[in-house]
């Protein structure tokens, strides 16, 4: 409510009437601060709940991978050793076992999960492929890249969940990428090396191969 300013009756004025204006504009402008003082407080105030929400984000982001060491999101990172071949022949190994698991023969009734894969682009340099899950059709994406070390040959593999906001996965990421590598016995060739761990794959201390 503006200020009303009384003057006895009879009273002169004996201001200016710059004087009056300038205290007349000044009355206006605390009224108007007056009026705006709750929304500048509620816009104040979510300003501030945003700003301690993406200072928890990042928090979360820096300190979770030294608290819990695994991925934040489902994937898995796999380093393979192949002494005795070069990476043609591990290059065509796994092709072949790709295409031998494209249909849902070798999953009957969801048993298992070597099966549903299926061949997207092979080079000399890397290999692309994807994994369906038989049973809630969940989509992993498969990559494996070749390294040619002399006359051997150290691969690469990585699977990651499609599913965006996936972060455990039963050791699926992991299964992915050594079902192949044992389904076409690479796992067997001499002086085979396997690397990986739960900071860069998965669940991969508690993962059954021949369940997922």
């Amino acid at each position: 409510m503006a200020n009303v300013k009384y003057r006895k009756l009879g009273e002169e004025d004996t201001k200016d009437p710059q004087t009056r204006d300038d205290e007349e504009e000044r009355d206006s402008e605390r009224t108007l601060s007056g009026n705006s003082q709750k929304p500048y407080s509620w816009c104040n105030m979510a300003l501030k709940v945003t700003t301690v929400l993406v200072a928890l984000v990042i928090i979360g982001a820096v300190i979770i991978p030294y608290v819990v060491p695994a991925p934040l999101h489902a994937q898995c990172t796999i380093n393979w050793e192949f002494p005795s071949l070069n990476c043609s022949g591990v290059s065509n190994k796994l092709v072949s076992q790709i295409k031998k698991w494209t249909t849902a023969d070798n999953c009957p009734d969801g048993a298992g999960e070597k099966c549903l894969y299926t061949l997207k682009s092979v080079t000399d340099k890397e290999l692309q492929a994807t994994h369906e899950t038989p049973v809630k059709h969940y989509v992993d994406d498969l990559t494996f890249n070749f390294m040619p070390n002399g006359k051997m040959c150290d691969v690469k593999g990585f699977s990651t969940s499609e599913t965006w906001y996936a972060v455990l996965d039963s050791g699926t990421n992991y299964c992915n990428l050594h079902n192949l590598i044992t389904g076409s016995g690479l796992n067997e060739t001499t002086g085979f090396v396997e690397k990986t761990s739960d900071d860069v794959c998965t669940q991969y201390s508690s993962a059954d191969c021949e369940k997922y």
